[in-house]
């Protein structure tokens, strides 16, 4: 792989374009390739750079404006480009891009705007535990630069891929899965057409002998795929889950056209639907590496899921409190409800990003939660919503609405009843009010913890 950075990167001038976490990796990766004519490193924010290892610093407002005098630009995920990316003369690429073209036959990438994450680690887990040569890099927080010493021609390279790694990426990994499409990131790309072009980057570059497992709602337009296509259906609709998907999950049972696997749910820490289809995408790739059915339970068993997805934190005021702070779009709410039937007071709201919340607000209507507490500015928006379009909206008297979290937590401690559980499931991002939805969840945790 260095050969391949100092290939690219040979007597040219180089701009690393971000120093976040894959910035810093990046810049590890070029010193060791070397050979460039001419080094700088863009940020919005001050850079400070370890002595020894000079380089030109762009910092400010004004970091994007150097594009173009340089030949290669390694861009960081997450940067929006301030003009479209064909209107630059210099050669842009990421990470992602140049892993998949040297590693790309290795990895299972994964993607989707929820799941990512568990399904990512629990294909990792059960590989390892099973005996499997593998490594785990991408969005999960571990850039793929920095596992390139560990990594063989026989190595399985699990991948998580959010949309900004996939965004302009014209290589795919051999087996991609498309785990769903929900609305979100609108604040990024402006429309969902967008959002979805970014996430279909998962299967659009693959090749006639490579794999897409997809969910049956977010299928490549009929023809257009060439690869090897497994469909998963979550439902059981006339039609649907029997001939129309390939894997089918049927509350606890997944349903292969060849195999029935129930799963083990009394002896695993995941809870819930969602993850039960998080589950059925697992298996089948599993399947590709022969897993049997009983090893395959055996490492699910021993499986610890990832903190803020529907967490347990703790009992205080004899009620139990649950930290899913994962949760920015109306889905997860609405499946945390689905998988906690005795929660008497759900907390949503965050940073608004303009997604629709009518989906949520109709299910709060019909759910029977008695108590519903809303906070900050999307937790404003659907109180104000709900007054104006929704007058049939069931049950008025259970919206109460808080300012920020500290309120939110304090008033549930006041209003639940013992013995049964508060969920915080906020629907919306973190951004502008924590650092990001790991510190949210934290801080849920110690408001809970206050006074125990």
């Amino acid at each position: 792989m260095i050969h391949t950075i100092r290939e690219l990167i040979e007597n040219k001038s180089v701009l690393i374009l971000g120093y976040g976490r894959e910035g810093r990796s990046s810049w590890q990766r070029i010193k060791e390739a070397g050979s460039y004519s001419r080094i700088a490193i863009a940020d919005m924010n001050h850079v400070q750079l370890e002595e020894g290892h000079p380089a030109e610093l762009i910092c400010g407002p004004d970091y994007q404006k150097c594009l173009d005098d340089f030949d290669v630009v390694f861009k960081s995920p997450g940067i929006v480009l301030e003009r479209d990316i064909h209107d630059y003369r210099c050669e842009i690429v990421s990470q992602t891009e140049l892993f998949f073209r040297r590693f790309g036959r290795q990895c299972i990438g994964i993607t989707g705007t929820k799941g990512k994450s568990t399904t990512t680690t629990m294909i990792y887990h059960i590989l390892k535990e099973t005996g499997h040569d593998c490594v785990l890099v991408g969005n999960i927080g571990i850039p793929m630069f920095d596992m390139l010493d560990q990594i063989n021609e026989q190595t399985l390279i699990v991948c998580e891929l959010s949309c900004h790694q996939l965004e302009y990426v014209t290589c795919a990994p051999h087996v991609g899965l498309l785990l769903n499409i929900h609305e979100e990131h609108l604040d990024h790309y402006g429309t969902m057409e967008k959002y979805v072009a970014a996430k279909e980057n998962i299967y659009r570059p693959q090749k006639s002998g490579d794999i897409l497992i997809c969910n049956v709602d977010n299928l490549p337009e009929e023809g257009s795929y060439k690869g090897r296509l497994i469909k998963v259906c979550d439902r059981d609709e006339e039609g649907r889950g029997t001939t129309a998907a390939d894997v089918t999950v049927s509350g606890s049972v997944i349903k292969t056209k060849k195999h029935t696997y129930q799963i083990p749910t009394a002896q695993i820490r995941l809870i819930g639907h969602h993850n039960y289809v998080d589950i059925a995408f697992v298996y089948a790739v599993c399947a590709m590496y022969d897993i049997s059915d009983e090893d395959f339970s055996k490492a699910l068993m021993t499986y610890h899921p990832l903190p803020h997805r529907l967490q347990y934190i703790g009992e205080a005021c004899g009620i139990r409190f649950y930290d899913d702070s994962i949760s920015t779009i109306c889905d997860t709410t609405i499946q945390a409800l689905k998988s906690l039937p005795d929660t008497d007071a759900v907390l949503i709201g965050g940073m608004d990003r303009g997604i629709d919340y009518s989906e949520l607000i109709q299910f709060l209507s019909v759910c029977d939660v008695p108590h519903i507490i809303l906070m900050e500015a999307t937790g404003r928006r659907i109180f104000e919503e709900i007054g104006k379009y929704y007058p049939a909206f069931n049950g008025t008297e259970r919206i109460k609405l808080v300012y920020h979290l500290d309120g939110a937590v304090a008033l549930a401690k006041k209003i639940c009843r013992q013995g049964h559980c508060c969920v915080m499931s906020p629907a919306a991002a973190s951004y502008g009010i924590f650092k990001n939805f790991e510190a949210r969840g934290e801080a849920f945790a110690e408001l809970v913890r206050e006074g125990v």
